[in-house]
């Protein structure tokens, strides 16, 4: 598991790193007493052939807007 100094700044390359990403962000949100809905469930249907469209394409494109709102809600405590 990849460990992510600043869990905003890049996009996950597999599922492992999609994982500790959104644990690294529910500790900040935790630490600083912050609820935020459940990021996206991970894809299981994917057919594996690399499809255009591809659900891991929409998987990873809605936990960037999960970690996004993440990101305002902690930047709005800071403010």
């Amino acid at each position: 598991m990849t460990a992510f100094a600043d869990p905003f700044t890049r996009r996950p390359a597999n599922l492992a790193e999609a994982d500790a990403q959104v644990a690294a962000i529910r500790g900040l949100l935790d630490a600083a007493g912050l609820a935020h809905r459940n990021p996206p469930p991970a894809p299981t249907t994917c057919c594996g052939r690399g499809c255009n469209g591809c659900v891991w394409e929409g998987f990873y494109a809605a936990l960037g807007w999960w970690r996004d709102d993440a990101r305002e809600l902690l930047a709005a405590v800071d403010a």
